[in-house]
């Protein structure tokens, strides 16, 4: 019984404290500071790992060992300026051409991390 005039009590409070088409933005500030929390907590740090990626295939050298997307080991033998693809050895005398933006990762740095 006196649960229940507390939670009467309550929730005539509330009504009292809102109105009739009373504003509470504390929903507002809720959702904003979800949204800042999922920015940088998820957002920004996979734009930053986007952005090194991007760097490593825009300054990618011949004779680098890298790794493709697909796993496959290899170094680089051409880069052929102005294609879309560099040509990769994966052994001796084995070459295929992956698409630039299949190219991963430095070796060195793929067992680092």
């Amino acid at each position: 019984m006196m649960f229940q005039l507390l939670q009467a009590a309550e929730g005539a409070a509330e009504a009292g404290k809102k109105g009739l088409g009373g504003f509470d933005p504390t929903m507002i500030i809720m959702l904003v500071a979800l949204f800042a929390i999922m920015y940088f907590f998820m957002i920004r740090p996979q734009q930053k790992r986007q952005k090194e990626i991007q760097n490593f295939r825009n300054n990618l050298t011949v004779g680098t060992r890298v790794v493709t997307n697909g796993g496959i080991y290899g170094t680089i033998k051409d880069l052929n300026e102005g294609e879309s693809y560099v040509t990769i050895e994966i052994a001796k005398g084995v070459t295929i051409q992956v698409d630039r933006n299949y190219v991963f990762a430095d070796t060195n740095q793929a067992v680092q991390k």
